[in-house]
């Protein structure tokens, strides 16, 4: 299960990037950077995706999953299985999926003598105004799915 701290944090916070890990049905695995998460409990995570992106179809062909989450003094990772909970968020202009994972196991993969000093830096570009309406959009999607 994830640490209180670290599903508060992801809540606060809105937008939470991560590493998303899926295989395809001949084990291939695809690595995937996204900000589209939310902690449903320590235990069940959702995430969007667009639709057609290689990690959506992984998702959908295996149900397999990882994602890799770095928080202040965390570097977790999350296995388990995961299934689609809406196939398309209807107020996005470009299709986009909602997924939930059930955590069946955490690591803490933060060797010995280091410590993780916050979350990926990350910024938006581009039009911010529309981004933080997609964000918006999406996540509150996320949370109704």
């Amino acid at each position: 299960m994830l640490p209180a701290e670290v599903v508060e944090l992801m809540k606060e916070l809105g937008v939470f990037p991560v590493v998303l890990g899926t295989s395809d049905r001949e084990g291939n695995i695809h690595l995937a950077f996204i900000t589209w998460i939310h902690p449903m409990s320590d235990r069940v995570l959702r995430f969007a995706l667009s639709s057609n992106a290689k990690s959506s179809k992984n998702v959908q062909e295996t149900g397999r999953v990882s994602i890799i989450l770095f928080a202040p003094g965390k570097a977790l990772s999350c296995y388990g299985s995961a299934k689609v909970v809406l196939d398309r968020i209807e107020e996005v202009k470009f299709p986009v999926s909602v997924f939930e994972m059930e955590i069946e196991k955490v690591e803490d993969n933060l060797f010995p003598g280091a410590t993780i000093t916050g979350i990926i830096p990350f910024a938006h570009t581009g039009n911010l105004e529309k981004v933080s309406e997609l964000d918006m959009l999406v996540i509150e999607a996320m949370k109704k799915a």
